[in-house]
This record gives structure tokens, C-alpha cells and sequence, in this order.
């Protein structure tokens, strides 16, 4: 839509304001002038109409420029005001958009999900003048990846090369796209690319892209293919191997438990290639090693990191003590963690929880609480994850008294619980015998929002009618009634039965149809 332009109308002025020469005073300065005051009988004259403004003055329209655009643009929070703005904008006399306003709002329109005005919004673009750099297809295509669009993601890699600046994709973009493919397991889409990329443009692979390969050939568990790729590299001039080529290699040998492989290509790495390891390619061993049992091995890494002059990170002591507490070694994680604390480590909300849930399987809940206080005490904020598990814990010793407490106060102290919180406590509650609880957590859920499993609610249903308390279980019923709950009909018969044994068929029919107008 063409902007309007405001247009002031001229006010014509009085005589008297003609021809008087005072200054134009406006309403709320004459009201306020101390010779203004009127005696009740007098009626105030109005004020004298200033004189129009020069043609020159006048207001008119603000022009939207490019950054005008983009920021408008970047504003909403409706795609479809959006893409009103950006029309609006080239109606504009002299206006045409460029790479930077369609990039805003295709990126805008992508995380909206509005796929089909994007490739209306495309065809567009192949009928401007301009041609468009690559940032503005790089960062849509990992959005429409993680949309699980990767087929789209591709057909728009291959339609906008023509639209470029440079009608051949760089290895950047080669690489993001190839990349995103391979997160989203598109392995097939992956090897079309690359197939496309060596024919029609004849781009030669460099380091990212052969690492990225290696990634792919190892998620699909072909480590075979992944070590021809890098005996490719080994002779190439384009592409050599680096950290990340063997820390991905040795991390597929290690999935597959090849964990003789994988050290044995870790030495060959420092001899032959003499590419010297990091952290993180250490953690890929200390890993591995864990995560089979041989923890005392991964313990050896670290003695050998700091041989070498690597210092191992917060990372490396949580992914062993993580070995540790998996094998129910929970003094040595415990010495670990202490280790950790004494060189200066920040120590993070993963790792405390990692040690509170090793300590409160051993059956030292106590213990995991005061570490929970420990870690609140040092700033470091327990979340809903920690406070799972210190839940389940507290559940399996059946102190449900204390996990009740936790679930009643935890709100309190701006701690936002999930519904996985309640039902781990309710579902112990239930399959403990202990209905009074479970009846009262019910309500404590159904007041704050979250709804029980749905077996769950129907077994409670269930055994309230069998014990007899009818009304309890007609007041839960209203309950998950409100919240979507439809009972199943073994349920609803048992119900029904109860209730009209105890003649409240008004209650029944009040029920049902609350039931099925919540439906």
C-alpha cells in the first residue's frame, strides 16, 4: 500500500488575529495566564489562531530507509506485519530493496514456519536487480535443518546460487549446509550435496568439509569409510587432518567400543601427524574409557594430560567423575569433586548434580540435600533437574513426608518445577499404598496446572470407588475433568456403579456432562 503523506490544512485566520501583532499563545498558556480569569457573567474570548506554517514546514511522512526497514522488520512479532512493512517499503518512490531487507525478512518468516511466503518471497528475489551475498542464505539453512526441513534446505542451497553475487557456492556454504544435513541424519541428502558440489561446480573439499565427512561416515557407524577420508586428507594439499578429524575418528572407534582403535590413533596422531592433543581430545578417551568400566584408565589420562602440559578442565572432571558415580564409586567421585574445588575450577549446576544423584543412590539422600544447600550457598543454582532427582531419591526410601515438603515450598523460592516433579512423587505415592498423599498431591497439582499420566489417574480413580471414598473420587474426577481428563469406560462403569449405589444419580449426570463439554 502506497504511504499517505499527512497534509495539514491551512487554518483560516480571524480578522482580529490578523491584525494583531502579540505573539500566538496556545490554549493551555492562556488558561493558565493570570489575566485570563473571567468573572462569572464575562465569557472568555478564544484564543487568536496562529498563522499557518510555511509550505517548507509542514509535516509530512518519515521515508523508510533500508535500516528503517530492517528495524521495523526485526519488531514484529506477527510475519504477516512483517512482510506488510517490507511492501509497504518498496512502494516507496526510488526504493528497492536489497540483500540486507530481504535477509531480515526471510529469517523473520523462517522462524515463523511461514514456508510458502518464503518461496513466493524467492521467486521475487529472482526478478531484482541486485544480486545477494551467501549470509543471507547460511543463516536460513540451519533453521530449516533444526524445522526438520532439510529437504527444503537443500532445494534453497540449489535455487539461490543463481541469485548470488558469485554464481558458485563457497566452501562456507558447502560446509554449513553439508553440516546441517548431517545433524538432521540426512546422510543421503548429504552425499547429493557433495555429489553436486565435485560436478557441477568442481569445488574441491578443504579441512571443514573432509571433517564434516568424517562426521557423517562415523554417525552412521561406518568407520571404514571415515578412515579412507582421512587417508585422502593425509596426501591432499587442500585438506589436512587436524584435532577435530582424529578427536571425531577416535570418538566413532569408541561408540563402537574399539577403545584399543581409538588409543592406538591417538598416539599415531602425535607421532606421525605431530599434532599435539587438547582437552577436548583427551575427553573423548577419558570418555570412552568411563563409559566401558575402565575408569582407573581414564584416571591414568589425567596424570599423562599434565605430562604434556595440558591441564585437564572442568569438562575432563566431570566426564570422570560421571565414570565414577556410574560405578558406584562415590567416595572417589566425592575426592574428585573436592579436587576439583581446590584448583580453582568453577564448578557448575551439571556436576553438582551428577554427585547429589550418585550420593542419594547409595541411599545418603540426607546427604545429597546438604549438598544441594552447599551449592545454593555458593551461588550455584540448583534447577528443576537437580531437585528431580534428589525427588526420586527421597521417593525410593519412601520419605514422602520430605518430598511432599520440597514440592509444597520449591515455588516459593522462585524454583519453576515441572510436571515431571509432581508425578514422580505422585506415581511413587500411588504404587506405595498411600492414598491419602497421593489424593492431596493430586490437588496440589491440579491447582498449579499439571496433569497426572493417564494410568495413573485412572488407577487413583479406580482404587478410591474400591475403598469406598466415593466423594473423593468424584471431587478428582471434576478435577481432571477440567483439565482434559476423559477416564477410560472401565473407569467411568466403576464409577457410575458407585455412585448410583449410593443414589446420587444427579451427581453422575452432572458429571458426564461437565465430561463432555470440557471435551
Amino acid at each position: 500500500m502506497r504511504p499517505q503523506y499527512l497534509k495539514r490544512k491551512p487554518a483560516t485566520p480571524t480578522a482580529a488575529a490578523a491584525s494583531s501583532s502579540l505573539q500566538w499563545i496556545s490554549p493551555l498558556q492562556y488558561l493558565k495566564s493570570p489575566t485570563s480569569n473571567p468573572s462569572p457573567t464575562t465569557t472568555p474570548l478564544p484564543p487568536p489562531t496562529p498563522p499557518p506554517p510555511p509550505e517548507s514546514s509542514r509535516r509530512r511522512s518519515r521515508y523508510i530507509s533500508h535500516a528503517d526497514a530492517i528495524r521495523l522488520i526485526n519488531r514484529q512479532t506477527d510475519p504477516q506485519r512483517a512482510l506488510d512493512l517490507f511492501n509497504s517499503a518498496a512502494s516507496q518512490p526510488g526504493f528497492a530493496h536489497n540483500h540486507t531487507t530481504y535477509s531480515a525478512l526471510l529469517l523473520k518468516l523462517a522462524r515463523h514456519r511461514r514456508f510458502a511466503a518464503i518461496d513466493a518471497l524467492f521467486h521475487r528475489m529472482s526478478f531484482e536487480p541486485c544480486r545477494f551475498h551467501e549470509p543471507i542464505f547460511l543463516r536460513l539453512i540451519p533453521l530449516l535443518c533444526r524445522a526438520s526441513l532439510p529437504d527444503k534446505a537443500l532445494h534453497i542451497f540449489r535455487s539461490t546460487i543463481p541469485l548470488l553475487v558469485r554464481c558458485k557456492p563457497s566452501l562456507k556454504a558447502l560446509a554449513t549446509c553439508l553440516d546441517s544435513l548431517v545433524e538432521s541424519q540426512r546422510f543421503e541428502l548429504a552425499q547429493e550435496l557433495l555429489s553436486d558440489a565435485r560436478s557441477r561446480f568442481s569445488i574441491v573439499p578443504n579441512t571443514c568439509v573432509c571433517n564434516i565427512l568424517v562426521k557423517h561416515h562415523c554417525r552412521r557407524g561406518d568407520t571404514t569409510a571415515a578412515f579412507r577420508i582421512l587417508d585422502e586428507m593425509r596426501t591432499s594439499e587442500s585438506a589436512k587432518p587436524n584435532l577435530i578429524t582424529y578427536s571425531t575418528l577416535m570418538g566413532g572407534l569408541c561408540r563402537e567400543g574399539k577403545l584399543k582403535d581409538a588409543f592406538e590413533l591417538f598416539e599415531e596422531m602425535i607421532d606421525r601427524d605431530k599434532i599435539v592433543p587438547d582437552p577436548l581430545t583427551y575427553n573423548v578417551l577419558i570418555d570412552g574409557f568411563c563409559r566401558s568400566g575402565q575408569v582407573d584408565r581414564a584416571r591414568k589420562l589425567f596424570a599423562f594430560m599434565r605430562n604434556n602440559d595440558c591441564e585437564p578442565n572442568m569438562y575432563n572432571y566431570a566426564t570422570l567423575m560421571n565414570g565414577y558415580c556410574r560405578g558406584g564409586r562415590v567416595e572417589e567421585a566425592k575426592e574428585l569433586f573436592v579436587e576439583m574445588g581446590n584448583i580453582g575450577l568453577e564448578i557448575d549446576a551439571v556436576t553438582y548434580t551428577t554427585l547429589i544423584g550418585c550420593i542419594c543412590r547409595e541411599g545418603r539422600v540426607d546427604e545429597g540435600i546438604e549438598l544441594v544447600k552447599e551449592m545454593r550457598k555458593k551461588g550455584c543454582k540448583a534447577d528443576v533437574v537437580t531437585y528431580n532427582v534428589v525427588l526420586r531419591e527421597l521417593c525410593k526410601v519412601e520419605k514422602f513426608q520430605e518430598a511432599m515438603g520440597l514440592l509444597e515450598c520449591l515455588p516459593y523460592e522462585g524454583l519453576r518445577l515441572n510436571v515431571a516433579s509432581y508425578r514422580i512423587v505422585l506415581n511413587s505415592l500411588f504404587a506405595q499404598g498411600e492414598i491419602e498423599k497421593a489424593v492431596g498431591l493430586l490437588g496440589l497439582m491440579l491447582g498449579r496446572g499439571f496433569m497426572p499420566h493417564f494410568v495413573t489417574s485412572n488407577k487413583l480413580l479406580l482404587q478410591l470407588c474400591e475403598i469406598g471414598r466415593v466423594a473423593d473420587a468424584t471431587i478428582a474426577l471434576y478435577g481432571l475433568a477440567e483439565m482434559g481428563f476423559m477416564p477410560e469406560v472401565a473407569t467411568w462403569a466403576k464409577f457410575v456403579e458407585c455412585v448410583c449405589g449410593e443414589r446420587k444419580f444427579k451427581k453422575v449426570i452432572e458429571l458426564l456432562d461437565s465430561i463432555i463439554t470440557e471435551q
